[in-house]
């Protein structure tokens, strides 16, 4: 009985211990983020080329057309975005959908109304950029007009593309909490890659509003 028990037990036992392997969507978001801060590093290459190559007082007077304060404050704005990024994923993570309080009660959100939250900080950066090229347009400072306003617009509306394809995954992570009939575990990774992405484009357009509109 014993030889039996034990050749039981070694047949039950797993000959190998199965490693804790990483996530597969989040090393490809990861490798893909990567990909993307070298897109972005040529556009801070190209923004520096220009500047080289036409002068930096050239780009010092062109700087002088840009709304300063309000880019100050759309910066604000959009850096304040990742933290309820961030806890809808701390929400994601302990698989709180909604909120199980009062609207008014952030403690008791759940990952729908921090995303949410996100998403409207997200929008709003977009509408004020959005007037911002309207406004410099109108002064006569459109993309044509010379080194200084391509390179502005190229490295400033594709990371405006990049934010509004975070807001579109915003959507669509918040879309299958409602279509789902349970959360699931890639619906929480999900919203972990998405959150990646968002701080992501955070800390680029820091770098952006630092070096085209700080530094003169």
């Amino acid at each position: 009985m014993a030889a039996v028990a034990t050749a039981t037990a070694t047949q039950a036992a797993p000959a190998h211990r199965v490693p804790n392997r990483p996530n597969l969507v989040s090393v490809g978001t990861i490798v893909w983020l990567a990909s993307e801060l070298m897109f972005f590093a040529a556009l801070f290459a190209v923004y520096f080329t220009l500047r080289s190559v036409n002068g930096d007082e050239v780009f010092k007077a062109n700087a002088g057309h840009l709304n300063v304060p309000l880019s100050a404050v759309n910066t604000i704005i959009l850096v304040s975005s990742s933290f309820p990024c961030q806890f809808g994923v701390f929400a994601a993570e302990r698989h709180q959908v909604s909120r199980t309080g009062s609207i008014l009660n952030f403690r008791r959100y759940g990952m729908r109304e921090w995303y949410a939250w996100a998403f409207v900080l997200g929008a709003v950066f977009i509408a004020l950029q959005v007037y911002e090229y309207s406004s410099l347009v109108k002064d006569g400072h459109p993309i044509s007009e010379n080194a200084w306003t391509s390179a502005f617009y190229l490295a400033t509306g594709f990371h405006g593309l990049h934010v509004t394809g975070g807001l579109f995954a915003f959507l669509m992570v918040l879309g299958r909490t409602y279509k789902a009939r349970r959360f699931s575990h890639d619906q929480e990774v999900a919203a972990i890659v998405v959150s990646y992405y968002w701080h992501f484009v955070d800390v680029v357009w820091i770098g952006l509003f630092s070096v085209i509109y700080l530094i003169k």
